[in-house]
C-alpha cells in the first residue's frame, strides 16, 4: 500500500492531510472528492472523476521518464488498516494541536507584530520593507513543506519535529534581542519561517496515519489550534507589552512554545514504517501539468486568494489605530478576526461536504469580496463597521486555506496528488511572499491611507473567485447545481 506525506503548510490547514488518500475501485467518479454515496439514487449532477491530459504519465519536470505511484488498495482494504483513533491516535491529534499551535497562532498575530515593529525597532523603515520579514517566513513555511514530506515518509515526525522545536524556540527567545532590520530577518523570517515548516508537516501528516474515515474530523480539530492562538497571543501581548516590555513579552511567548512543542514532541508519532527516501527530484516541481487549464486556473486562484487574505489580517490592526483606535483596540480586533475564523473553518467543513468544495471555496470568496467592499472600505472611524467587519471577514475567510487543497486534490487523480499538490504550492508561496510588501507600497504611495491597500485585496479576491469560477466551469461546465 503506497503513500505520501502532506506537502506544505497552515490551517494553511488541510493542506497536507489529502494526499494519502485511497483510490476507488470502479465508479465513474471520485466518491470522496464529491462526498456523495455512489449508491444513493439521489445523488445525480456529481462531478465526474475526470483525467486531465497530465495525468498521463504524470512526468515531472526533471524526470521525464518517471512515472507517478499509485495505489493499488481498495477502500475496504485501507478501512481495515487504520485505527480511526484510539488512545495513540487522538494523542497524535492532541499533539498536532500543541505543535500547530505553536507555528499558526504566531501566523494569526502577524498584524500584532508589524504594528508593534512598525512604531518601535523598525520605525525608520517602510511598510513594505517590515512587510518583508513577514512574507519570508510566510513563504518558507508553505514553499519547505514540500521536500520535508519525503523525509518524514522515511524517518517519521521524530527528527523533524525536534529540529522544527528548535528553531521556533529559539526564534522567541532571540526576538527580543534584534534591534536592527536584519536580525529581524534573520531571527523571524529565516527562523521561524523554516521552523513552521518542520513542524507543520509532520504534525498534519502523523494525523493521517491514523485516521482515513475520520480524517477531516481529526484533522479540523488539530487545525483550529491557529484560530485560539490568534485569540490569546494577541490579547496577551497587549497585556505583556506596557507591562514587562517586548523582550520579556516574547521570551514568555518561548516558553510557552517550549512547552507546546515538548508536549507535541512527545504525542505526536507515525504509525506505518518508514520505506527508503526517494530522490528529492521526485518532489520537484511539474511545469507540466500547468498544460491542464482547470489545474491552472485554480492554482492561479489560490496564488490570487493570498494576496486578498494576508492584507485584512496583517494590516487591520494599524488600519484600527491610524483612524483614531486605541493600540489596545487595534490588538483586540485581531483576536475579534480569529474568533470569527474558528467557527468558518469548522462550518466551511459541513458546506463543503453538502455542496462541493469548489462550490464552497467560490461562495466564501465571493463573501469576502463583499465585506471588503462593503463593510471595511467605508469603516474608517467607525468602530462597530470596523468590530462587524473583522467578525464577518474571519468567518468567512475562515475556509481559504483549509479548501484550497483538496480543491486542488480534484484537479487530478488521487495517485497523482502529491505531485499536483507540491507544484501549486511552490507557486503558490510566492504569493505570501509578496503579498505584504506590495500592500505596504500600496499604503505609502496612498500617503498612508487604506483605501488603495483595501481595494487591492477585494480586487486580488474577485481575480480570485474568476479564476476558480473558470476551472469549474472547464471541469462540469454552467450547472449551478452541480456538487463539486
Amino acid at each position: 500500500m503506497q503513500r505520501s506525506a502532506g506537502y506544505g503548510a497552515e490551517d494553511s490547514c488541510l493542506k497536507n492531510h489529502t494526499n494519502n488518500e485511497v483510490s476507488s475501485t470502479t465508479p465513474d467518479y471520485d466518491v470522496e472528492k464529491t462526498a456523495i454515496n455512489p449508491s444513493d439514487p439521489t445523488a445525480h449532477d456529481v462531478a465526474p472523476n475526470t483525467q486531465c491530459p497530465s495525468d498521463q504519465g504524470g512526468k515531472g519536470l526533471f524526470d521525464q521518464n518517471a512515472e507517478p505511484d499509485t495505489d493499488t488498495s481498495t477502500l475496504t482494504d485501507e478501512q481495515e488498516d487504520f485505527p480511526e483513533g484510539g488512545l495513540k491516535g487522538y494523542c497524535v491529534v492532541i499533539g498536532a494541536f500543541c505543535g500547530l499551535f505553536s507555528v499558526f497562532g504566531i501566523i494569526n498575530s502577524t498584524g500584532i507584530l508589524l504594528e508593534y515593529f512598525s512604531t518601535h525597532q523598525l520605525k525608520d523603515y517602510t511598510s513594505s520593507q517590515i512587510g518583508w520579514i513577514f512574507g519570508l517566513s510566510l513563504f518558507l513555511t508553505f514553499f519547505c513543506g514540500a521536500p520535508i514530506g519525503p523525509i518524514f515518509d522515511a524517518y517519521g515526525p521524530r527528527v523533524l519535529m525536534l529540529c522544527g522545536s528548535v528553531l521556533l524556540v529559539a526564534s522567541m527567545f532571540l526576538l527580543g534581542l534584534c534591534t536592527k532590520y536584519w536580525h529581524f530577518f534573520m531571527v523571524y523570517s529565516i527562523l521561524n519561517g523554516l521552523g513552521g515548516a518542520f513542524i507543520n508537516t509532520p504534525c498534519i501528516s502523523s494525523i493521517g496515519h491514523f485516521f482515513l474515515l475520520r480524517r477531516g474530523n481529526a484533522t479540523g480539530i488539530a487545525m483550529t489550534s491557529g484560530s485560539i492562538g490568534g485569540i490569546i497571543f494577541p490579547l496577551m501581548l497587549q497585556k505583556l507589552f506596557p507591562m514587562l516590555g517586548f523582550a520579556w513579552a516574547t521570551r514568555i511567548m518561548g516558553f510557552i512554545l517550549a512547552g507546546l512543542l515538548g508536549l507535541a514532541n512527545m504525542l505526536v508519532r507515525g504509525r506505518l514504517s518508514g520505506k527508503p527516501m526517494g530522490s528529492f527530484m521526485s518532489v520537484a516541481p511539474d511545469l507540466t501539468v500547468f498544460k491542464d487549464p482547470p489545474f491552472a486556473f485554480v492554482s492561479l486562484g489560490i496564488f490570487l486568494m493570498e494576496w486578498g487574505i494576508f492584507v485584512p489580517l496583517t494590516y487591520l490592526t494599524s488600519y484600527s489605530t491610524s483612524h483614531g483606535h486605541s493600540s489596545a483596540f487595534g490588538f483586540q480586533i485581531i483576536a475579534v478576526l480569529n474568533g470569527g475564523s474558528f467557527f468558518g473553518r469548522f462550518f466551511a467543513g459541513l458546506a463543503a461536504d453538502m455542496i462541493g468544495r469548489v462550490n464552497t471555496l467560490i461562495l466564501s470568496i465571493v463573501l469576502c469580496i463583499i465585506t471588503c467592499f462593503a463593510l471595511w472600505l467605508p469603516a474608517e472611524d467607525s468602530t462597530a463597521m470596523t468590530v462587524v467587519f473583522a467578525v464577518i471577514f474571519g468567518f468567512v475567510s475562515g475556509s481559504n486555506l483549509s479548501l484550497s487543497p483538496v480543491c486542488v486534490g480534484q484537479m487530478c487523480k488521487t495517485e497523482h496528488y502529491g505531485r499536483y499538490y507540491s507544484t501549486c504550492w511552490m507557486f503558490v508561496a510566492f504569493g505570501t511572499l509578496t503579498a505584504l510588501p506590495i500592500g505596504g507600497q500600496i499604503l505609502i504611495a496612498n500617503g498612508g491611507k487604506y483605501i488603495g491597500l483595501i481595494v487591492f485585496a477585494g480586487l486580488s479576491y474577485t481575480a480570485a473567485a474568476a479564476c476558480l469560477i473558470a476551472a469549474r466551469v472547464l471541469k462540469v461546465g454552467w450547472k449551478i447545481k452541480m456538487v463539486y
